[in-house]
């Protein structure tokens, strides 16, 4: 007589949770975030709400999560396309500063003009204006780790003279993460690989004529 498999709840609540993952991302870009319910993540995902709230405590944690997952999932489709083994955890660096500035912006601006991330993140980022804990936790676990890439990298190039010994890296990098952010969350302008490469070029060489 064969033996019964007790069920696997590893793999069960995986699967719910990637469900629940792909609810609140398909929601907030089709309702917006303020109608975004927990009970409309669990009735779209096909969970208990109870289930939800055994994880997150509120809607906002699950899309912090979701957006998290996504935003993984991306950079190993990156390292892929590149032809990378592993996810990258650096910026690259070609010793071309320029070069491997304009590529990084470049992605960044393809992710920040695709729907899937779009909604969401314009959704983190308001929310994370008025409420203190998420924004803490968007900063954290998201935008440091990324910021952190570039000062990396731009040491890296102060160490062969490719920036200026006395640059404070984490300021330098705002002359183009600041404008880039500001643009896509204010729509003052069109975000493109060529606005991209000038944010490089008037950052590592300024405006004045030489």
């Amino acid at each position: 007589m064969a033996q019964k498999t007790a069920p696997d709840s590893t793999r069960r609540s995986e699967r719910s949770r990637r469900a629940i993952y792909e609810a609140a991302l398909a929601l907030v870009g089709e309702v917006g975030y303020p109608k975004m319910t927990i009970e409309a993540i669990a009735a779209r995902a096909g969970v208990g709400k109870q289930t939800i709230y055994r994880w997150w405590p509120s809607k906002s944690a699950v899309l912090l999560d979701a957006f998290l997952d996504l935003s993984e999932q991306a950079s190993a489709e990156l390292s892929e396309k590149a032809g990378l083994d592993e996810v990258a955890t650096a910026l690259p660096d070609t010793g071309d500063l320029e070069a491997d500035l304009k590529y990084v912006l470049r992605a960044t601006v393809d992710e920040m003009t695709d729907p899937k991330f779009d909604a969401p993140a314009r959704a983190l980022a308001a929310e994370g204006v008025v409420n203190e804990q998420l924004g803490a936790e968007f900063l954290e676990k998201l935008l440091e780790p990324q910021l952190q890439l570039y000062v990396d990298r731009l040491r890296a190039g102060q160490e062969r003279g490719e920036v200026a010994a006395g640059i404070d890296p984490r300021i330098a990098l705002e002359l183009w993460t600041g404008p880039l952010a500001q643009r896509w969350m204010q729509r003052t302008g069109p975000l493109s690989h060529a606005y991209a490469d000038k944010l490089v070029e008037y950052a590592l060489y300024g405006i004045a004529p030489r």
